[in-house]
């Protein structure tokens, strides 16, 4: 058994779509980032490369590679599951938080589990997404940016 532990924060924009969790939530802004700049997805992905010692998504999804320009991290995580199973590890469980003031996220966290455990060939049951605010305090709780952590546990097949 091997534990890992992600995180991950961009900037609020206007003119970006908000894609969490691989859920397109309306919003005014959305995340500025190379990729889709779901940074729900990039704190596992880093927490399960982090936990498999494969280094983190810069490392495996540069933001200087233009075929990664508008990727959906959804496709990115089905990547880092092929390159957990390749080193012989299964995805045991994730457990997520997400920071954001607005927008309000408990009717979509659902649909996230369902495509985070999806892409990551595991039962839902094994899957959890939290989201919380930070009552107005720092860039998160003055609606600067969006941030998430994510712990996982994997183990060899």
């Amino acid at each position: 058994m091997r534990i890992g532990n992600g995180y991950d924060v961009h900037k609020l924009v206007s003119g970006r779509e908000l894609i969490l969790g691989g859920v397109n939530i309306p919003f005014e802004k959305g995340l500025l980032g190379h990729s889709d700049a779901d940074v729900l997805v990039h704190a596992i992905m880093d927490a399960l490369l982090g936990a498999a010692a494969l280094r983190d998504i810069g490392y495996h999804f540069p933001d200087t590679d233009p075929k990664f320009k508008g990727i959906s991290s959804i496709e990115l995580l089905k990547r880092v599951k092929k390159l957990l199973a390749d080193k012989g590890y299964t995805v045991v469980n994730v457990d997520a938080t997400v920071i954001a003031q607005r927008p309000k996220l408990k009717d979509y966290i659902d649909e996230m589990i369902i495509n985070i455990s999806s892409a990551l060939e595991t039962d839902r049951a094994n899957v959890n997404v939290k989201a919380t605010t930070e009552e107005g305090l720092g860039f998160t709780g003055e609606g600067m940016g969006i941030s998430a952590f994510a712990s996982c546990l994997i183990e060899d097949q």
